[in-house]
């Protein structure tokens, strides 16, 4: 028997069915899971990677990706502890671990982390002090993060880190920090200086007390000096005059306007 030798509505319903069959078979990629509804109810397993039958209108299929994904949070307005007002925004980075509770047990689990991420965002960082964000960001991260994938897990996402992105300080807060800055660097700058001119007089203290248990250092010393005038082209003279003639010359002023001696 022919397929011209059959009858006309047997071809049609043979067509209609190979249609419906094809129609059914689906393919999902390797990052792809399907939650399969099945007269309303869920299957216990998602389907797929690969090809996969779903059979309309008895079943319905939510395709849900494995890959991770990055939201953004737009920026928040946050008060600091000690009474800043700043904006800051992050970044999120999650994936769905259990395909079946992010398809049933939340409308749009993206939406809903979001708003997860924004008011734990505000939340947090409205505990903490302005220098402990800019400094201790990385604690502040993981506790963030901490927090939300504990709120996220009942409907099968995980998050895997949160990125505070940028801070935006007010204007006036940014003159006050380098007028901060500024002052700390000259606070620096002045320990250094009085610290080189305390080992500097140090220095000169102990080569006074040694050259004072041998006179002749100093004679030596005047020797060196010239040495070092003469090697310059000037036309500086300098003629040494003995340190014990200069002592006596002020003992013999101070003789000579002493009350004894005058007549």
């Amino acid at each position: 028997m022919s397929m011209s030798d059959l009858p006309i509505p047997f071809l049609i319903l043979a067509a209609i069915v190979v249609l419906y069959l094809i129609n059914s078979i689906k393919i999902l990629r390797d990052y792809e899971r399907a939650v399969i509804f099945r007269l309303g109810r869920a299957l216990p397993t998602p389907k797929g990677p690969g090809i996969i039958l779903v059979f309309r209108p008895l079943d319905q299929m939510v395709r849900i990706s494995l890959r991770q994904d990055v939201l953004e949070v737009p920026p928040q307005d946050v008060i600091t502890r000690d009474n800043v007002t700043l904006k800051v925004n992050a970044v999120v980075t999650l994936y769905v671990v259990n395909p079946n509770d992010a398809a049933i047990k939340v409308a749009n689990y993206v939406y809903q982390t979001s708003q997860f991420a924004q008011t734990t965002l505000r939340s947090v960082l409205g505990e903490v002090e302005l220098d402990e964000l800019l400094s201790h960001r990385d604690k502040l991260n993981l506790r963030i993060q901490t927090i939300i994938d504990q709120r996220t897990e009942p409907f099968g996402v995980k998050v895997v880190s949160v990125e505070v992105k940028q801070v935006d300080l007010p204007e006036t807060m940014l003159r006050a920090m380098a007028k901060q800055a500024e002052a700390e660097r000259e606070r620096r700058s002045k320990i250094i200086h009085a610290e080189g001119e305390f080992n500097a007089a140090q220095k000169l203290v102990d080569a006074a007390t040694l050259m004072a248990t041998q006179p002749m250092t100093l004679q030596l010393r005047y020797l060196q000096t010239l040495t070092e005038i003469g090697v310059e082209k000037n036309t500086t003279i300098v003629f040494p005059l003995p340190m014990e003639m200069m002592t006596l010359l002020n003992k013999m002023g101070t003789l000579g306007t002493s009350p004894e001696a005058k007549p």
